[in-house]
């Protein structure tokens, strides 16, 4: 059974000047035994608005755009800080298939194939993400029941927790990840309303 590990109090600041601290949580016991973080930000509510993200060190380091992970991690900070709940920081890069083949798939894109197609061309799954972690993160939380904060439909399938509703996210489309966004809306029917990069 997962349990807190350690509470600690980081100020966090984001390149366009947003400002907020939250309270980064450590576990024991995760069944998949990865170092997930928990940062629960603002005043959590009995019902908290929570965001699993999964890591992507291009996006939210770097600022790759050929994702939209660094700017779904910037927005959910705010929306989070806000409401009050929980980010869930989830150490399953590139879907869950690693940093190097992430890039390996990267290049298989750059070929024409979509973000999932590429993943399979490596030999890998489609998604090979786990949420069990989820859960046992919310539990060792005492959190029973969430407001998830997705556009992926399938979160709310996999998570292992109950959802009172499910907040979309923004559009974050641009010239660079646009055919990254189409293929989550055609592949895994991501609630996307994606327009023209120039119209966003």
């Amino acid at each position: 059974m997962a349990e807190i590990r350690t509470r600690v109090t980081v100020p966090l600041s984001f390149p366009d000047g947003y400002r907020t601290t939250a309270q980064v949580v450590t576990f024991v016991g995760l069944s998949d035994g990865k170092e997930h973080l928990a940062l629960g930000l603002g005043d959590v509510l009995d019902v908290p608005l929570v965001r699993p993200h999964s890591e992507c060190l291009t996006g939210d380091v770097f600022g790759s755009e050929r994702c939209d992970c660094g700017a779904q991690l910037r927005e959910a900070v705010e929306r989070i800080a806000t409401q009050g709940g929980w980010l869930l920081y989830l150490r399953q890069e590139g879907r869950g298939i690693g940093l190097y083949a992430k890039l390996d798939a990267y290049a298989l894109q750059d070929s024409g194939l979509d973000t999932y197609a590429a993943n399979v061309a490596l030999g890998r799954g489609e998604d090979e993400r786990d949420y069990t972690a989820v859960a046992e993160m919310l539990q060792a939380l005492g959190v029973t029941e969430v407001d998830l904060l997705s556009n992926n439909p399938d979160k709310l399938a996999r998570l292992g927790v109950t959802v009172r509703h499910q907040v979309p996210t923004g559009v974050h489309l641009t010239e660079a990840n646009a055919h990254y966004l189409h293929a989550k809306v055609e592949h895994t029917l991501h609630t996307l309303d994606l327009v023209s990069p120039t119209a966003a």
